[in-house]
């Protein structure tokens, strides 16, 4: 047991993942912090930073350990011969390998009065466990270190990672029958180490060390969930919250579920905050706050931003809780260091652009007036209308020109109308141009969308349906009277409805903004954004907008020929996430693509697309955490990413790094906010078939996949219609569009 025989590898690993550099860590500026102490919160990383590696890992705790300022979680559990372990589980098969090792060794015991089957760390003596392993203990996160890690000792834990440690003990009288002594254990390991907290949710555990223990080390009550009885006062924990006082004469602190402080409904939405803080520091007692990991189901009020929920336990004007028990440090030292106490009011139209996605999207349904007033709030600096046409020639704001993906449609009297035009896509659609203007806003409700609904992660539920339509002239109306630095407008299928709808959408952009007087004003600029080349062509030719073109593959880099012809169309360039950062099964690799830095030596800004908070949506070297991901792809220099804009579906996010007070630091900037480095997480992988399979080289982009046909000129097609043979036998096809195929195979 004990220390890993490749701690000095993942160590190193650990220490080129982080980029550790001297620098302190910023403060927070401005009035004192409403701690008890008035100090900064504190950090606790629960089993080290076991939101990325096993809880209680070796490479869990040196990564946290790596910020002396976060104190080391360790939930400590004894073995037959009394040495102390550290394991997030009473139950050793919920987090270890030992049923591989000793599949006879399932036992039942009872623990603080409830029955409970498994693994036990009281049936094995230390020796026994030398080549038990250690496991995810939540099995949504990689497992690809899996297996790798051998147990921890407390007396390793104390003596080797150099931070303020944190000795939790969960169940002492559960020892007790096995005569073993976890008071004694406890008092030993303080008497040779420097053990800075103790915590117990048990009373009398708690109190048989009191003045036993070095003045400095804190005595922490912990609360468990609210109807759960504490053993040895036979009280419940719900009871005993409101007798603080009573607390105070064996503890300094009390750590509660965050829920007692920020209560959420049972559709997970926040109900206003508790006293509970108030009541503490009234006692005299600091108050710390657990269940904190950035890929949990946070509460929908925080549009799944982690840092947004530690903000609201420690910068919301009213209280600041004394410290954060976390599965992912870092976040919580980025918001205490660098997002606390900030001016939100602040406008800065300035580098990195925060561009909306369909509005903010992440909030509410694509394209509607709430989303864009939702995105205006929230600070973007330009908002977008992906356009659309109507059957009666209303260009609409639309992010997918198929109703089926983004309305309700296919529960309404239209749904009959589905049908495959493989022109635009394989599936049977109902599309804007087939119904008019009137048919939509007054018929169907706008669909939030929902890019990680099957993993449980959908996005604002009491909006899905939320907010009203857009014409583009209602988008330009609208956008005018805000504070904006402009608008993009997104325009694709140019082709096809020029050419089967009759349909120009470039001249109708054109009139749109020109009768919404955006030509006579310089104060907004107007983007127009394509994949296509020709349709950046047509409107270089007709109007001066600044016109955006995005590369819709992954690619590492353009040739310089590629980067001459964009230049003939193009102001600016839209890239992938995946072509600044590569990645493979979700592992950053260790490569530096050169797109970046050509493009904008050719001097075009780059603009990365898609930024969306949901954790699935990121590598894991970016810890579950969107700030982390924005930060890395605007850093200059090193392994930053570099880019000129963000276009993202919570631009709230964007917004708030904009105003974080750890920019421009140079040398200093705090090692949490430097970026990742690249490969770095993959070097801590022991077992090498664990390794994701290498990726194929991205290719160069080249002047064949940026040149385009031009546009083909406006037909006096009327009315588009699906093929016959590629529409689905089991969808129905609206007579009128059955007739117009008839006719026009008659005429072939």
């Amino acid at each position: 047991m004990g220390r890993s025989g490749h701690a000095c590898s993942v160590l190193g690993s650990l220490l080129l993942l982080l980029l550790l550099l001297p620098g302190p860590a910023a403060a927070q500026k401005g009035s004192a912090w409403k701690t008890l102490s008035g100090d900064a919160p504190a950090v606790i990383a629960k089993g080290g930073f076991s939101g990325l590696f096993p809880d209680s890992s070796d490479p869990a705790y040196l990564f946290a350990a790596s910020n002396q300022d976060s104190a080391q979680w360790c939930d400590v559990r004894l073995t037959k011969d009394g040495v102390g372990i550290c394991l997030p589980d009473i139950k050793m098969d919920n987090c270890t390998t030992i049923p591989d090792l000793f599949p006879k060794g399932k036992k039942t015991y009872r623990v603080n009065g409830v029955s409970m089957t498994g693994w036990f760390s009281v049936d094995y003596n230390s020796i026994d466990l030398t080549n038990v392993t250690l496991l995810r203990a939540i099995l949504s996160r990689t497992n690809r270190f899996d297996g790798s890690f051998t147990l921890v000792q407390v007396e390793v834990a104390l003596s080797q990672y150099k931070a303020p440690a944190w000795l939790n003990v969960q169940h002492d009288s559960f020892y007790s029958q096995f005569n073993l002594s976890m008071r004694s254990y406890i008092l030993s390991m303080s008497k040779q180490y420097t053990v800075d907290y103790i915590s117990s949710p048990e009373v009398s555990f708690l109190k048989s060390l009191v003045g036993r223990v070095g003045r400095k080390t804190k005595l922490v009550f912990r609360f468990l969930d609210e109807g759960l009885v504490e053993p040895s006062t036979n009280q419940t924990y719900g009871s005993m919250l409101k007798n603080l006082s009573s607390i105070k004469t064996f503890a300094s602190g009390i750590l509660v579920p965050k829920h007692y402080i920020w209560p959420v409904t049972a559709d997970n939405y926040l109900q206003p905050s508790t006293s509970v803080v108030d009541d503490a520091h009234k006692a005299g007692l600091e108050i710390y706050a657990a269940d904190f990991a950035n890929d949990f189901a946070l509460s929908y009020n925080y549009s799944y931003d982690p840092l947004a929920e530690y903000l609201r336990f420690i910068d919301n004007g009213a209280f600041c809780v004394d410290g954060l028990l976390t599965d992912f440090p870092i976040t919580p030292l980025e918001a205490i260091g660098c997002f606390s106490n900030l001016n939100n009011t602040k406008a800065d139209h300035g580098a990195p652009l925060v561009i909306s996605h369909n509005g903010a999207s992440g909030d509410y349904p694509d394209c509607t007036d709430l989303a864009y007033q939702k995105a205006v709030v929230d600070g973007a600096d330009v908002i977008d209308c992906d356009v659309q046409v109507t059957k009666d020639g209303i260009p609409i704001c639309m992010s997918s020109i198929d109703l089926m993906d983004v309305t309700t449609v296919a529960s309404s009297q239209f749904a009959s109308q589905a049908g495959v035009i493989s022109d635009i896509k394989a599936v049977a659609g109902v599309y804007t141009f087939n119904l008019t203007w009137e048919d939509i806003a007054n018929n169907l409700k706008p669909m939030i969308s929902n890019p990680f609904g099957q993993i449980s992660l959908s996005r604002n539920p009491r909006n899905r349906n939320a907010g009203k339509f857009m014409r583009l002239s209602d988008f330009l109306a609208f956008a005018k009277g805000e504070d904006l630095s402009g608008i993009m407008i997104t325009v694709e299928h140019a082709s096809f409805m020029a050419e089967k709808l009759g349909f120009g959408v470039v001249d109708a952009v054109i009139k749109a903004v020109d009768d919404s007087g955006y030509s006579k004003q310089t104060a907004k600029k107007v983007m127009i954004q394509s994949t296509n080349s020709s349709t950046l062509v047509k409107f270089k030719q007709l109007a001066k907008y600044n016109l955006v073109y995005k590369i819709d593959e992954v690619v590492k880099d353009a040739a310089p020929s590629s980067l001459a012809d964009i230049k003939k169309f193009a102001d600016a360039v839209s890239v992938s996430t995946k072509s600044v950062y590569p990645e493979s099964s979700n592992f950053l690799i260790n490569q530096t693509n050169p797109l970046v830095k050509s493009l904008q030596s050719a001097g075009l800004p780059v603009y990365v697309y898609l930024l969306r908070n949901e954790f699935f949506s990121q590598p894991y070297d970016f810890f579950s955490d969107a700030m982390s991901q924005i930060n890395a792809l605007v850093h200059k220099g090193g392994e930053g990413g570099g880019v000129d804009g963000l276009i993202t579906d919570f631009p709230g996010t964007a917004h708030r790094y904009k105003l974080n007070s750890c920019r421009n630091m140079g040398d200093k900037t705090p090692y949490y906010m430097l970026p990742p480095q690249r490969g770095g997480l993959l070097g801590v992988i022991q077992d090498k078939a664990a390794l994701p399979p290498a990726m194929a080289p991205e290719p160069v982009l080249t002047v064949s996949d940026v040149a385009e046909p031009p546009l083909p000129p406006v037909s006096n097609t009327t009315a588009p219609a699906p093929s016959h043979a590629a529409v689905d036998v089991s969808v129905s096809i609206p007579i009128t569009v059955a007739v117009l195929v008839l006719c026009a195979s008659l005429l072939i």
